[in-house]
Formats: structure tokens, sequence, C-alpha cells
């Protein structure tokens, strides 16, 4: 057979199984539109895996824990903490100690090992964002990070310039790059 004859057979197969064909073609258009909105899509904001599962929905959330109790430095530093092993033990040397999870808490502690918990949230690195600033002026947690009290585990969060001068024209707050963020 010719390269013609073919294509003209192929052709007249294809005709007479249009709507199969098209039946078939919106089955797999809808399978993977499916699987990219509520799989591919929601996982791609979500922040890295942590070394231990930790909930914010749990601690925040649940137990009501203030963010300023694991992140103590944020009211003083230019960088919230990340909390030590001792703080975390400090609950669960007494709570679930013998979870498997809480475990790996202990093995961090017993080694003298700070836990490698892995970044989350981005800024540029020519930014110097102070949080204490933010806390002395009343602006919650909530406002940057998002409901964290309801994620069992966090979105990933870069912060760009027109985030920040977005709230900063809605509180009516200085706009002054180079003496408060950029220096």
């Amino acid at each position: 057979m010719d390269i013609p004859t073919t294509l003209k057979n192929i052709g007249a197969g294809a005709s007479e199984n249009r709507a199969t064909i098209a039946l078939t073609f919106l089955s797999v258009a809808l399978t993977a539109a499916f699987l990219y909105l509520f799989y591919v899509r929601p996982a791609a904001s979500l922040g890295p895996e942590q070394p231990i599962p930790f909930s914010h929905r749990v601690h925040a959330g649940d137990k009501a824990i203030a963010c300023q109790f694991c992140h103590s430095y944020v009211g003083r530093s230019a960088f919230p903490g990340i909390p030590p092993v001792e703080k975390c033990l400090y609950c669960h040397n007494y709570i679930i100690a013998g979870h498997p999870e809480i475990q790996k808490e202990h093995q961090y502690f017993n080694t003298n090992t700070p836990t490698p918990w892995a970044k989350v949230t981005y800024l540029p690195e020519h930014v110097f964002f102070k949080h204490i600033r933010h806390i002395k002026k009343d602006v919650a947690c909530a406002e940057c990070h998002g409901a964290v009290e309801r994620a069992d585990r966090l979105d990933r969060r870069v912060f760009l310039m027109g985030f920040c001068i977005d709230c900063h024209q809605r509180r009516q707050a200085p706009i002054g790059c180079w003496l408060s963020c950029h220096n």
C-alpha cells in the first residue's frame, strides 16, 4: 500500500468513529484537568517537607499557642527565630513523649543537633526586614503569613516588594525604602 491510500483509509476510519474519538479525547482532557487542579496545583504552593511533620494547625490553632512562644525572638530581633529543640521538648517531655516523631526530636536533643527545619518564607537578599517594627505596630502575624493556625503544612511564601508596598499604603505607613528595608 502507498502512503496516500493509507492516509485515506485512516481518515475514513476516523470520520466513522468521530464520536468515539471525541469522547476519548474529552475523557483524557477532563482527567488531566482533574489531576492538575486537585493534586498538582495545591502541592505546588506547599512549602518543603520538614524533618519532623510539624502542624501549625494543632499548635497555633487547636492548642492556641501564641506565635511568640515558639518564635521567641520575633519581638526583639530582626529574625523571628526557629524554635530550638529545647523549646519543643519543653512541652513534649510530658505530652506524647513516646510518639515516634517526638522521639526524633529527643534524638536531636541527645546528640546536641539542631532540628534541620527547612525554610518556608523567602525574602530577596537585599531586603532587611525587622519583625519587631511590625510587632510594635500591632500587625498580626496572619497579615503576612496567612492563617497558619489552619495549616498542617505551611504554604511557601515569597515576599516581593509589591506585597509590602500595598500593605504600607493600606495602613498609611511610611514607604521610605532606603531607611527601613534596603539598608
